[in-house]
């Protein structure tokens, strides 16, 4: 799994075939298919474990928190500081095909219970939730590119979250407020 991601950050999928990562992972091309029965297969678990472990670190991050537009700011702030941190692991979510599907379903539960929150609360106003989670996790994923190409100055993280507040019906001042709240310390998955 860890020349898996490893190849296919550096690569993409369309450009890795199953022998480079036998070869980064020291192992005869014969064995992966004792654990994969095709380089999809690999593909998609190792895009899940990923997305799962920043959902897991998200969850441990900000299960104390009460105001559902501090959680969501500090998902979002998290995962963009996490692409100039990690940026192996983020250039593989942004380059696979599936990663924007792949992050709803594993994100998607979370951010979906945290719109709902914020629903309820009066603290967002959506028309279409599904619509909103789509739109915020797209931005997400090319917010993260942008910081890995470079392109994204040193408070993308705090514009971004403040961004996706709005596009969630937090009004400007008060979502410029939240999303430059100081982070808490993640841990990491």
């Amino acid at each position: 799994m860890d020349a898996a991601r490893s190849v296919l950050a550096r690569q993409g999928i369309d450009a890795t075939r199953v022998n480079q990562i036998t070869d980064e992972a020291d192992v005869g091309f014969g064995s992966f298919y004792n654990h994969f029965a095709s380089k999809e297969e690999i593909v998609g678990a190792v895009v899940e474990q990923v997305v799962a472990e920043a959902g897991a670190a998200m969850h441990r991050a900000t299960s104390d928190i009460a105001d559902p537009a501090e959680v969501i700011a500090i998902a979002h702030r998290s995962l963009i500081l996490w692409a100039g941190t990690d940026p192996e692991l983020a250039w593989l979510l942004v380059r696979l095909d599936s990663s924007h599907n792949s992050m709803i379903a594993a994100l998607g539960s979370h951010a979906a219970r945290d719109l709902k929150r914020g629903i309820a609360a009066g603290r967002f106003s959506v028309p279409d939730p599904n619509v909103a989670l789509i739109a915020a996790g797209g931005a997400l994923l090319a917010m993260i590119r942008a910081v890995l190409e470079g392109r994204a100055g040193s408070r993308a993280g705090e514009h971004h979250a403040a961004a996706v507040l709005r596009m969630f019906g937090v009004p400007p001042e008060d979502a410029a407020g939240v999303a430059s709240r100081q982070l808490p310390a993640l841990p990491r998955a």
